[in-house]
């Protein structure tokens, strides 16, 4: 009898060893779509599911951060953040030691091409990690990658989380010109207006223009709107070194070039094209937008136009108030409701 119980203990530490948590934490480049990119995982189960996050600019990587943002969702899931094709580090790995106006003429970034690679990421997950499937966060530019490929290869994703969503690259800059011309109106902000006329209204064949219209954007969305602690942005110590900063920087620079295009260069804008309500209405897969309320580069009008026309086995409108175009804890907690819905976790 003693034996038999003292093989039952043994037998229950065996098991409970077995059944504890497998922490992943993996940080390498990845050849996706014939060049090195870099990609990390990280979780404290890697038996949970996986979520991978497409960040906004083009140029405008997660990796480098801390956990202040999404830190405490390791608990539950594993996080997966991709530094896309001439974005960071794998910028930094891919492109000459001298970057010159040349490079940029004669490396295009295309839409086709980048949400290829996302596929191909996904793809590679979904084996390296044993899951059948994955969930897909985009931001901003994020979400025209997220849209492209969840409406692409559905078979791969649980659902699609679209953040700040573009839904006509054109149409999107157009309103937003006007929505910060009556505001500075209003606000009889002379310098704006002055700024807005020698603009012109979009669209842009020079993206130094498209660069001054968001400055502009951003102005009056930082003062309508409550925004991140600055505690999020904090670099994690790996990352903060001059030749990171410095391909952090040219990146960048060289994904919103391609994203405004610039016609003197012949650098065709790569989202021009995209306008997801004459070829994006049909999802396979479940559909949460998130939308904040003061965001004026994707406003709320265009976004909710878009999803009343969307068709999904489930979609859903997520209004948040006080949020611009960018992340803040709203956003945040907004997207964590979402993820779960969309697993079916609540």
């Amino acid at each position: 009898m003693k034996h038999t119980l003292l093989l039952i203990f043994l037998l229950s530490i065996v098991s409970n060893l077995f059944a504890q948590a497998k922490p992943i934490n993996e940080e390498s480049f990845i050849t996706i779509g014939g060049i090195e990119q870099w990609v990390t995982i990280s979780g404290e189960d890697r038996s949970k599911p996986v979520i991978l996050f497409l960040h906004g600019g083009p140029g405008s990587t997660m990796s480098q951060y801390d956990d202040a943002i999404y830190g405490h969702w390791k608990k539950e899931f594993v996080l997966v953040y991709w530094d896309q094709r001439g974005a960071g580090r794998t910028f930094g790995r891919n492109a000459p030691a001298e970057v010159t106006e040349d490079y940029w003429i004669e490396n295009p970034l295309t839409l086709a091409q980048m949400t290829a690679d996302g596929i191909e990421l996904s793809e590679y997950l979904r084996k390296h990690l044993g899951k059948k499937k994955i969930t897909l966060i985009g931001t901003s530019w994020g979400s025209i990658l997220g849209a492209n490929m969840a409406l692409a290869r559905p078979d791969l994703f649980t659902a699609y989380v679209g953040h700040a969503q573009i839904v006509n690259y054109t149409a999107g800059f157009i309103n937003a010109y006007n929505m910060v011309q009556q505001m500075a109106q209003k606000a009889n902000d002379q310098e704006s207006l002055e700024k807005l006329a020698a603009l012109g209204a979009p669209p842009y064949e020079d993206a130094r223009k498209e660069g001054q219209l968001m400055r502009i954007i951003k102005k009056y969305e930082k003062q309508n709107s409550v925004a991140a602690p600055p505690t999020w942005w904090k670099l994690k110590p790996e990352y903060d070194n001059e030749k990171d900063a410095q391909d952090r920087y040219n990146g960048d620079d060289y994904s919103f070039l391609h994203f405004a295009g610039h016609k003197q260069m012949g650098i065709k804008p790569m989202a021009a094209d995209v306008d997801f309500i004459k070829n994006g209405l049909h999802y396979k897969i479940p559909v949460y937008f998130i939308q904040g309320d003061k965001d004026i580069l994707t406003a709320p009008a265009l976004t909710k136009a878009y999803f009343d026309k969307v068709k999904a086995p489930k979609k859903e409108y997520i209004l948040v108030p006080g949020a611009a175009h960018g992340h803040n804890q709203a956003v945040i907690d907004a997207q964590y409701k979402a993820v779960k819905k969309g697993l079916k976790l609540r």
